[in-house]
C-alpha cells in the first residue's frame, strides 16, 4: 500500500464548491452557502488559494457555494474532470491526462503508464533512485547553499531517466529544464477559474484570432516533447525506458504520435516539479521541527548506524521515516488546492443540491487541517490518517508508487547524514509559497546542514 495513502478517508469534509453562476436544479434544493456572488473567483490561483480557501472554510463551513458568470461547478459524487477550453484543449490539445475527461483517450493513456507506474514496476527503479539521492546528499555537502536547486536537480536526472532514458545529472539551468517549469506556469496560469473567456464561450477555440497566446503555449510545449521522444527515436539502443517502450508498442496501445510525446513529456514535468517541492517541504520540516528530527535520527541511528548507508530493504524498519514523510507532506501539501472533479449527477447534501456537471475542488490544504481530525494542525502526527496528497478516486496519480520511493530514500538519506537547522539570523517564513504552475513550491529558504555521519563521503560512494 502507498505510504501515503495509510489514514480515514476524510475527503468529503472540505469540498471547496465553485459556482460560476446560478441555474435552477431539479429538485429546487439551495446550494450549499457562500460569499456574494461579486467574490474574485479568480483569486484561486496555486498561489493564493490555500489560505483564501481556508479562510472561507473556516466562516462558511465544511462545502461552500463559490458564485461568478454563468456555469455551475461543483462536487461530490465526481467521476469526471470539467472541461476546460484554455487548459486542456487549446493550451494541451487534449493531451494532457491530468486534465482529460472520461473517454477512450484517457483509458488509453492510463493503459500505457500502467506498466511502467504500477508498484511492482516501482521497485525496478530503486537502484535509480538510489543513485541520484546519492549525489544529491554528496552536492548538498559541498554547498548547502543550493540545497532547493539540487532537489530539483535529483527530481529531473531521475524522471529523465525513467522517461526518455538519459544518464547523468541534470543541471537545474538546463534549457530544456527551464522550458518544462515555464510551461507548467502556464498551464497554472490558463486553468485559474475566470482567466480566460473561452472556459465561458467554448466556441471561441474554433476563431483563429481568439488568444494566439494559448495556441503559442501549445506549440512550444508540443515542440519540447517531440523533441525528447525524437532523441530516442534516433537512439533506441538506449537503455529501458518510457519513451521506448511507447514507440516499440505504437500500435499495440493505439497512440499518434503527438499522443506519444504528450504522455511521455507530461509525466517527466509534472513528476520532476512536485518531487523537487515534496523534498524541499521535507527539508523545511526538519528545520522547523528539530523534536521530530531527532526522533526520526534516533530510529536511523539504531536501524543502519554509521557504518552504512539506509538502504530500501530498510523501509520496514524505518516508521519513523515513513510518518516523517507523511506528516511533512500533511503539513505543507504541495498539491496545493488540488485540480477540480465534476459531478456526475445531482447531488443531495444536507438539504443542499450539488447541481450535476458542476466543478469541485476538494482543497488538501483544508482537508489536512481539519480539527476534528488534527486537534493542532501546524503540529499533529496520527497513524491512523488517509492523506490525499495524489488525488482522489479515478484520478489519483499514476505517479505515486514512484513518488513514495523517491521520498523515503531522500528523507532516510539526508536525515542519515545531516542534522538540518534553522539559520536564527534567518528565520524561515513556513508560509513563503509561490505558484509556479500546477503545484506550490517554497521560496527559498537557508538552512545549516551539520554532518551527522563522519565518514559520510566514503560510505556514499
Amino acid at each position: 500500500m502507498s505510504m501515503f495513502l495509510v489514514v480515514a478517508a476524510i475527503f468529503s469534509v472540505f469540498c471547496i464548491l465553485c459556482l460560476f453562476g446560478a441555474r435552477n436544479t431539479a429538485r429546487r434544493l439551495p446550494l450549499p452557502p457562500g460569499p456574494s456572488e461579486d467574490w474574485d473567483v479568480t483569486s484561486l490561483s496555486s498561489l493564493i488559494s490555500l489560505q483564501t480557501l481556508e479562510s472561507l472554510v473556516e466562516e462558511y463551513g465544511l462545502v461552500f457555494t463559490l458564485c461568478s458568470g454563468s456555469k455551475v461547478a461543483v462536487g461530490a459524487a465526481l467521476t469526471d474532470r470539467p472541461k476546460w477550453s484554455a487548459t486542456s484543449e487549446m493550451v494541451s490539445g487534449r493531451m494532457r491526462l491530468l486534465l482529460l475527461q472520461s473517454g477512450e483517450r484517457l483509458r488509453k493513456f492510463r493503459r500505457a503508464l500502467h506498466t511502467h507506474l504500477q508498484a511492482r514496476a516501482a521497485k525496478d527503479y530503486e537502484p535509480l533512485q538510489m543513485h541520484y539521492a546519492s549525489s544529491l546528499v554528496r552536492n548538498i555537502a559541498g554547498n548547502p547553499a543550493k540545497h532547493m536547486d539540487y532537489a530539483k536537480e535529483y527530481a529531473a536526472s531521475f524522471i529523465l531517466s525513467l522517461a526518455y532514458g538519459r544518464t547523468g545529472s541534470v543541471d537545474a539551468n538546463e534549457p530544456e529544464i527551464v522550458a518544462i517549469g515555464r510551461s507548467l506556469q502556464r498551464v497554472g496560469s490558463a486553468v485559474r477559474p475566470g482567466a480566460y473567456t473561452v472556459d465561458e464561450y467554448p466556441f471561441l477555440q474554433y476563431l483563429p484570432f481568439y488568444s494566439h497566446e494559448l495556441r503559442s503555449w501549445h506549440n512550444d510545449e508540443l515542440s519540447l516533447y517531440q523533441r525528447q521522444i525524437t532523441g530516442v527515436e534516433d537512439n533506441m539502443a538506449i537503455q529501458s525506458c518510457f519513451a521506448k517502450y511507447l514507440l516499440e508498442n505504437q500500435a499495440k496501445l493505439q497512440l499518434n504520435h503527438d499522443e506519444l510525446a504528450y504522455l511521455a513529456g507530461t509525466m517527466f514535468s509534472a513528476g520532476s516539479t512536485t518531487t523537487a517541492s515534496a523534498i524541499s517541504v521535507m527539508v523545511m520540516s526538519a528545520a522547523c521541527f528539530p523534536q521530530m528530527q531527532t526522533w526520526v535520527q534516533e530510529e536511523l541511528d539504531a536501524v543502519v548506524g554509521h557504518k552504512r548507508v539506509p538502504t530500501f530493504d530498510d523501509y520496514v524498519n524505518l516508521p519513523q521515516v515513513v510518518a516523517f514523510v507523511l506528516e511533512s507532506y500533511r503539513w505543507r501539501p504541495v498539491g496545493g488546492s488540488g485540480f477540480a472533479h465534476q459531478a456526475s449527477k445531482d447531488i443531495i447534501w444536507r438539504n443542499y443540491c450539488i447541481p450535476k456537471d458542476a466543478m469541485v475542488i476538494g482543497d488538501h490544504w483544508s482537508i489536512c487541517r481539519d480539527p476534528s481530525v488534527f486537534a493542532n494542525p501546524e503540529v499533529s502526527l496520527r497513524s491512523d490518517a488517509s492523506l490525499f496528497n495524489f488525488g482522489f478516486g479515478r484520478w489519483v496519480c499514476p505517479r505515486r508508487h514512484v513518488v513514495d520511493h523517491s521520498l523515503f530514500i531522500m528523507t532516510a538519506l539526508l536525515l542519515w547524514a545531516f542534522r538540518i537547522m534553522e539559520d536564527d539570523k534567518a528565520p524561515i517564513d513556513q508560509r513563503g509559497f509561490k505558484g509556479e504552475g500546477i503545484s506550490i513550491t517554497l521560496e527559498a529558504f537557508p538552512v545549516h546542514f551539520e554532518r551527522w555521519v563522519e565518514m559520510m563521503d566514503e560510505l556514499l560512494e
